[in-house]
C-alpha cells in the first residue's frame, strides 16, 4: 500500500500543521521526526476540518489554497489563523486531486503551471488574489507541472523535474530555466496511484542536529 508525506503535513516557519482527510500512518512517523527538529506542531482539532498538502501552495509570500474533495474551507481558515504573517487565499479545484495537481512553485517568484483550463483557470484566480506579481513557466502537461525546488547554498537553484521519457514536451520546457540545476525524476510508478513528486518530499529550512 502506498503512503504519501505531503498529504499529511504543512510546514513553514517552524510551524507543522496537519489533519488530512483521514488518518495516515505517516503521521505519527512524522511527529517524531518534527520533534528532534525542534518544531512546533499545531494540530487541527476541528473534525470537521481537512487540510491536504497537496492542496497547499506556499510561494514565500503567501498561500493559495485549494478546496478540493480532500481540502475544505474550514482547513483553509485554521491554516491562516496558525499562519497570520501571510496572506491565504482559497482557488477552487474542480477537476484533479488537488491544487499541485497542475502548479508547483519552480523557484523565487516562479510559478510552474499546466496548460489545461482548469490549471490555467487557478492560475488566473491567483493572479487576481495577490497583490504581488509572479513569473509563470507554462508546460503543456498538467502533472509535469508539480516540481520540487531547493535553493541548496552548494547548489544555487535546483528543480526536480519530469523525465522526457514521461513527458518529452514538458521536459524541453523546464530547459528554459538557465540559471537552474534541472534534476530529472521518474513518477512513472507514483502516478499510477495518483502521486506526484511534491507527494514523497518534505521540505524544511532548518539545519538537523547531527
Amino acid at each position: 500500500m502506498t503512503r504519501y508525506f505531503e498529504s499529511a503535513e504543512q510546514i513553514t516557519n517552524g510551524e507543522w500543521l496537519s489533519r488530512p482527510r483521514r488518518n495516515l500512518p505517516p503521521t505519527e512517523a512524522m511527529r517524531r521526526a518534527l520533534k528532534e527538529l525542534d518544531l512546533n506542531i499545531v494540530e487541527m482539532s476541528d473534525e470537521n476540518a481537512t487540510l491536504d498538502g497537496g492542496d497547499v501552495l506556499f510561494t514565500g509570500r503567501e498561500f493559495f489554497v485549494g478546496l478540493s474533495k480532500r481540502t475544505n474551507q474550514k482547513g483553509a481558515e485554521i491554516l491562516a489563523d496558525v499562519f497570520k504573517d501571510y496572506a491565504v487565499s482559497t482557488v477552487p479545484v474542480t477537476d484533479g486531486l488537488h491544487l499541485k495537481s497542475f502548479c508547483s512553485m519552480g523557484g523565487p517568484g516562479l510559478i510552474v503551471i499546466g496548460s489545461s483550463e482548469p490549471a490555467q483557470k487557478a492560475l488566473k484566480i491567483m493572479q487576481q488574489m495577490s497583490d504581488h506579481r509572479y513569473n509563470k513557466l507554462t508546460v503543456p502537461d498538467d502533472i509535469a507541472a508539480n516540481t520540487i525546488y531547493m535553493n541548496l547554498p552548494s547548489k544555487g537553484h535546483v528543480l526536480l523535474h519530469c523525465t522526457p521519457e514521461e513527458f518529452p514536451e514538458s521536459a524541453k520546457v523546464f530547459e528554459k530555466l538557465k540559471d537552474h540545476m534541472l534534476i530529472p525524476v521518474s513518477n512513472m510508478e507514483k502516478v499510477k496511484v495518483d502521486g506526484a513528486l511534491t507527494c514523497c518530499s518534505v521540505l524544511i529550512n532548518k539545519k538537523a542536529k547531527v
